[in-house]
């Protein structure tokens, strides 16, 4: 497709969505405009983008695609400065934020103007930030969650999707409600427990400074995201607030179901309850249908030794087995580590599992 791109706040995720545009759409210009000259300036080097513009105003007017790569709260400031600049008639306008009612609310002032907007959230991420992140294969086989109102026409709907073929992502269209709700279960209340669990070792730890010493493991696995922007994620909470609350309020009840069963020493409803949750957990990898994506897991006991890790890679990739992501729960020195590596399929994850018993004497496990 022909056309003018205007990507509006230039970082991981927007970067990536305008790198795998240029990747599909060799004819397409895309325009960056970013407050952090630095940024810019990363971006053009990169080949993230193709030109700056001078002002907001002038990248706007000559888009056929506005993407706006904004935390949320500046998204809803970014909206208002659009709908007062006479844009292309055909115009579609989308975000790539982590809420969607709050801005699809003020989009309507877009929409009053006869212009198209449509909310996107690519359900991927790294933890690394900035354009220098950025990466045109970021959400291959990713849920790319698109989120539209009744103004939206389904051929201005078909071309975005046409837009962003390039980042080779499965497309889920919900409604903007839908949306927070699925993304504050599966993300945003995720990460409000995180930070709590952090909170309660800091303030345990004035009492013990053997807590930062022994936080390892499955601690620093479950409270990762914590390390994420608070800047984000307050705006975040803000934005899907009344979801939150709803989640936190079922979250204390449960928390005081749990704690009678303790008080009461009852084996059978805490061993229930464990049962329970571990069966669900496993079951994740075979869902088809929400914003999680369905990748299948291979445990490995290795040891701690220089080379280990390229070692099993090196085996896959003689067997053209393909990696989705891999990362090490645990280490210590001179002990075996778990080595976990995620594939996108289950014939995928069989083979890495024949190819590594065959070749090395290192034990495999399903979880």
């Amino acid at each position: 497709m022909r056309g003018n791109i205007f990507v509006i706040g230039i970082g991981l995720i927007a970067g990536s969505v305008a790198l795998s545009i240029k990747q599909a759409h060799s004819s397409a210009v895309v325009v960056g405009y970013d407050i952090n000259e630095q940024n810019i300036q990363l971006s053009r080097a990169l080949g993230i983008i193709d030109k700056a513009c001078d002002s907001f105003e002038e990248g706007a007017k000559e888009a056929d695609l506005i993407i706006i790569g904004t935390p949320v709260k500046q998204t809803e400031e970014i909206i208002e400065k659009l709908a007062n600049i006479k844009l292309k008639p055909q115009v579609i306008i989308t975000d790539v934020g982590s809420t969607k009612k709050r801005i699809t609310e003020k989009a309507q002032i877009l929409s009053n103007h006869g212009y198209t907007f449509i909310g996107g959230h690519p359900m991927a991420g790294s933890h690394k930030s900035g354009p220098a992140a950025a990466k045109a294969h970021l959400f291959e086989n990713a849920f790319y969650l698109l989120t539209t109102s009744k103004h939206v026409e389904d051929r201005k709907l078909a071309e975005l999707k046409v837009w962003l073929s390039g980042t080779k992502a499965r497309f889920l269209v919900v409604d903007p409600d839908t949306h927070d709700e699925l993304t504050g279960v599966v993300s945003h209340f995720p990460h409000l427990i995180a930070a709590s669990l952090v909170h309660q070792a800091r303030k345990k730890n004035h009492e013990d400074d053997l807590v930062t010493r022994l936080a390892a493991g499955g601690f620093r696995d479950i409270t990762r995201i914590a390390s994420s922007s608070p800047e984000m994620w307050r705006d975040i909470f803000i934005h899907n607030k009344e979801v939150l609350i709803s989640l936190l309020q079922t979250w204390i009840e449960e928390m005081d179901y749990l704690k009678s069963n303790l008080l009461n020493e009852n084996e059978m409803e805490l061993l229930h309850y464990f049962q329970e949750a571990k069966d669900f957990r496993d079951g994740l990898p075979l869902q088809k249908k929400g914003a999680l994506p369905s990748f299948y897991d291979l445990f490995i006991d290795v040891p701690d030794y220089p080379g280990v890790i390229s070692e099993i890679t090196g085996l896959l990739a003689k067997e053209s087995i393909s990696i989705t992501n891999i990362r090490i729960l645990e280490t210590r020195e001179e002990i075996y580590g778990v080595l976990v590596i995620s594939f996108q399929t289950e014939d995928d994850r069989q083979n890495a599992e024949k190819c590594i018993q065959s070749n090395t004497t290192y034990e495999t496990y399903l979880a």
